[in-house]
Parts: C-alpha cells; sequence; structure tokens
C-alpha cells in the first residue's frame, strides 16, 4: 500500500484536495463517529447559534439559496455548506454571500489533519472546514446541505434548529435503500425534538411524518399548510396565515415555495419587501440556467445560435421536471437536442425515459474521473433503453456539443444534462 504524503499548510488546495480523495479507504463511509470525535475536540457541534438542515433527493441546493438570499437582505450574517460544487471546490462553503478563499480552506484542513485520531473521508473532512469557518467568521445562522440520506450524514452531528425535506425520490438505493418509506425515514435522521419542519414534498412518505410524530416536531406540509400556483404572471404562496405575491423565481418554484415556508417561519425579522427581493435576484448556476448568447458567442460562426440550457438533473425526479420545463418549450418549428451523460453509478434508464418525447437527438459524450465512464458506454445503455432513440456517441462533452453547435439552428434548443460534471465539463469549455 502507497503511503500518502500529508500535504503542509502551505501546499495548494489542489494538493489538498486530492489528498482528502485518497485519505480514506472507500469515498462513501456513512457514519457519525469518527466526524463527531474531531468536532468535540475542535468544538464545531454548533457552528452557529441558529442552524437549518436541508435534506431531499433534488431541490436543495436551490432551496438554500433561496433562504441564503433572504436571509442576507434581512443583514443576517449568513452561512452555506453545500454539495457538489459545479465549477471550484470553493463553492460548498458560503460566508455571507462569497464563496471560501483558498487559503482559509487550507489552513483550515491543515487544522483538522492536525487533530484528527482515525482517517476521514472527503465529505468528512469538507464538513468539518465548513463548520470551522463559519464559527471563524461567526455567522448567526448556518444553513446545512445534506449530501447523501440524513441520519447517517457527516452534516447530522449538529442539533439543527429547523428540519427541511424537499423532495422524496429513489437514489443511492445502496445506502438509502429502494423504496420512498426507508428513504423517507433516512432523510428524517435530520430530525430533533420539538423543532419546526417544513415538507416540500407533496407525497410525503408515512416514515416522515411518523418521525416528526416521534419527535413532537412543528409540521408544516406543502398542500396542506401551505400551497403555490402561478396567477397573472405571478407567483401566488399561500398558507392558513398569509399570502404572498412575487415575481416568478428564477429557481424551480416548488424550491422557491419550500423555502417560503422557511422563512415565514424563522424568528427573524424578514420583510414582505424582502421576500419580493429575494423571488428576483435568487438564481442558482445549472438549475435549468438558460446561457446567454455572448457566453458562447465565438462558437457562433457569425450565424443566429440556438437557446442553450444547462441543467444538473442526475436522477429520475429531476428528469421528470426537466421534460415538464422542456415541453413548455418545445414548439413545432423547434428541436431540442441533448448533450447527454452520467455517471457509471446512476440510473440512465430512469434518466432518460421521462425524457423520449421531448429530446429528438441525444448526444452523448464521456465524463472522466472514477465514476466516469466513456461516450461508447453512455450511448450502449440509452440505445438500451431508447432503441429507437437518434443518438451520437462522443468522446468528451468538448465533442458533443460542439458538433451541435455547427447543427442546431436559432429556434432550436440545446440542453446539456445528466450530472453535475456534465454542466462543468461544457461550462469550462465554453469559457476557455
Amino acid at each position: 500500500m502507497v503511503q500518502l504524503v500529508i500535504p503542509k499548510a502551505t501546499d495548494s488546495l489542489e494538493t489538498w484536495l486530492s489528498y482528502l480523495e485518497k485519505s480514506h479507504f472507500k469515498p462513501i463511509d456513512m457514519g457519525l463517529d469518527r466526524i463527531s470525535d474531531v468536532a468535540r475536540q475542535l468544538d464545531l457541534l454548533r457552528p452557529a447559534p441558529y442552524v437549518i438542515t436541508v435534506a431531499g433527493t433534488n431541490g436543495k441546493g436551490s432551496t438554500c439559496k433561496f433562504i441564503e438570499t433572504a436571509l442576507l437582505k434581512a443583514g443576517l450574517r449568513v452561512g452555506v455548506y453545500s454539495s457538489p460544487h459545479l465549477l471550484v471546490y470553493n463553492e460548498r462553503v458560503r460566508i455571507n454571500g462569497n464563496s471560501a478563499l483558498d487559503e482559509d480552506l487550507i489552513k483550515t484542513f491543515n487544522e483538522i489533519e492536525q487533530n484528527k485520531s482515525q482517517s476521514l473521508t472527503y465529505f468528512e473532512f469538507g464538513t468539518l472546514a465548513a463548520f470551522h469557518l463559519f464559527k471563524q467568521h461567526q455567522v448567526d445562522i448556518a444553513i446545512l446541505e445534506v449530501g447523501l440520506g440524513g441520519r447517517l450524514d457527516a452534516t447530522n452531528i449538529v442539533d439543527t434548529n429547523f428540519a427541511v425535506i424537499t423532495s422524496i425520490d429513489i437514489d443511492h438505493v445502496e445506502f438509502l435503500g429502494d423504496n420512498r418509506e426507508d428513504i423517507g425515514r433516512e432523510k428524517a435522521g435530520i430530525f430533533r425534538e420539538n423543532i419546526p419542519v417544513v415538507i416540500g414534498e407533496p407525497d410525503c412518505p408515512k416514515s416522515i411524518l411518523e418521525q416528526a410524530t416521534r419527535f413532537n416536531c412543528y409540521v408544516s406540509q406543502r398542500d396542506i399548510d401551505w400551497s403555490y400556483s402561478i396567477y397573472q404572471e405571478k407567483f401566488s404562496w399561500q398558507s392558513k396565515d398569509q399570502t404572498l405575491t412575487l415575481p416568478i423565481p428564477q429557481i424551480p418554484l416548488p424550491n422557491a415555495a419550500t423555502a417560503l415556508a422557511v422563512l415565514t417561519q424563522l424568528p427573524f425579522d424578514i420583510s414582505d419587501e424582502i421576500l419580493q427581493e429575494t423571488a428576483k435576484i435568487a438564481t442558482m448556476p445549472g438549475r435549468f440556467q438558460l446561457l446567454k448568447n455572448q457566453d458562447f458567442a465565438k462558437f457562433s460562426h457569425n450565424r443566429p445560435l440556438a437557446t442553450v440550457i444547462v441543467d444538473v438533473g442526475h436522477n429520475p425526479h429531476a428528469a421528470r421536471y426537466l421534460a415538464t420545463q422542456l415541453a413548455n418549450l418545445k414548439s413545432e418549428k423547434q428541436h431540442i437536442y441533448a448533450v447527454f451523460s452520467a455517471l457509471v453509478d446512476k440510473d440512465i434508464s430512469g434518466i432518460v425515459e421521462p425524457l423520449n418525447d421531448i429530446i429528438d437527438e441525444w448526444y452523448c459524450a464521456g465524463l472522466n474521473g472514477y465514476r466516469g465512464q466513456s461516450g461508447t458506454e453512455v450511448y450502449n445503455k440509452l440505445i438500451n433503453v431508447l432503441p429507437i432513440a437518434k443518438a451520437y456517441q462522443y468522446e468528451q462533452v468538448e465533442n458533443a456539443s460542439l458538433a451541435l453547435f455547427e447543427k442546431a439552428k436559432e429556434n432550436d434548443v440545446i440542453i446539456v444534462f445528466g450530472s453535475f460534471h456534465t454542466v462543468a465539463d461544457f461550462m469550462l469549455w465554453i469559457n476557455h
């Protein structure tokens, strides 16, 4: 076995991240014992005076972003821990709206390394680093996005003040179970005694409600305690006590509505004017994000370009939502083309089937990394599910995208999706 060289405090963030990826014998190792020991030693079990923990299959990141935007508007100091990142690791830790600096992360990783008594996973290291930085910057509120599940996720070493479940669907079966009841039970592991709980999943598993009852939580459920709709080009949100009429948000409406259910219950002064402004400005990169023509003008060859959308959706639940969004764009004149790739452990069948009638041509691309797969592998899996689909295979996202830029016309749509890695490869390419 090769002995790992521990980085120094003077080494680069890239060197540290490479070390963290190899510092534990397996990438995902569920459990709280290892991280709890270090957190106690560094006094990190309470990273902020008030903590909001957000779990769910999809929608966590944009729900956190909406809440964060409103709280910052209200003048509070806010820390956000989220994953995965899109382009750079620093995105995972935001303090007062800004990504963590390289030097701060390096210093924190070094301190954790000096104080750990056993190996930690990449995610455990990152979680402890976020908590450490939140304490250093004395944030008023920490918003924690659960990485995987809930009960055994590293973020769950903290006793949260407010728990949120965004959505429940089948994903990460090997860790969470193969049915919504088991998955819901794992995600409800973030609940604590007598705290408020917001549930954004309209078809809530019984296991979640049973856990809430067990802990005497104050439950607020979508379509029971609050709801939302679009009326006359406005976003309408209603609860038993309040009605809000807001601009249509730029993030998925179910997630904005879930965030509003949280914000209207927090013990902070958040005015209707702040919520109005938040709906206007809150955005989340990579979530059905419409790119501007100037982002890729160099590929236009002096001709009008197609509409380009990027989306990090990478499971069946996200694919179904993406299908409804794309269906609203489709007309008789438009073709919808996809640059598509997914990691080797993802349910390609469940991702592509909902989009079968929406996407006209598939440009399958390869992804690098230990969970990546070749364009040929992605193509073969897709054709196995959609045998008559018009599909092509490419070595990388860059090759697939370039081919589409040369083919698609002005009134066509190009959707780049299937993984954070797919979107990241595309964004890095067009910005190169």
